[in-house]
């Protein structure tokens, strides 16, 4: 469905306090980090969303991605209501997303489903 939160990234200064304190309160559970670059683990918490949390010294507000069955139409309705649309970027073999902002300056995220994203 269009607009549902599909998923949500929780910035944390330290990724394992973060991880028992939703591991906690929800019962998710995480895998290890995905990259062994940059910690980011992520746990599916119904079979359409999921959450991540990610090291980051910006912490306080998490990131939002909400479900668009086209991302470029998407964007341009962004752009059209008066927001800022970013560029798309591919998550190969799961999708695209996209940061923007809406007109009071709300940071958000766009997502679009697409295993063929390169």
């Amino acid at each position: 469905m269009a607009g549902e939160i599909v998923h949500i990234e929780y910035p944390a200064t330290d990724a394992d306090r973060a991880q028992a304190f939703w591991s906690g309160l929800f019962g998710w559970r995480f895998g290890p980090s995905m990259s062994p670059e940059f910690d980011y683990r992520m746990a599916q918490t119904s079979e359409t969303s999921g959450v991540a949390i990610m090291q980051s010294q910006e912490t306080g507000h998490p990131n939002y991605y909400y479900d668009v069955a086209d991302i470029d139409a998407a964007l341009a309705k962004v752009q059209e209501l008066g927001g800022e649309a970013g560029d798309k970027t591919p998550v190969p073999t799961h999708g695209w997303f996209a940061a923007c902002k809406d007109t009071e300056g709300n940071i958000f995220h766009l997502w679009q489903g697409d295993e063929n994203a390169a």
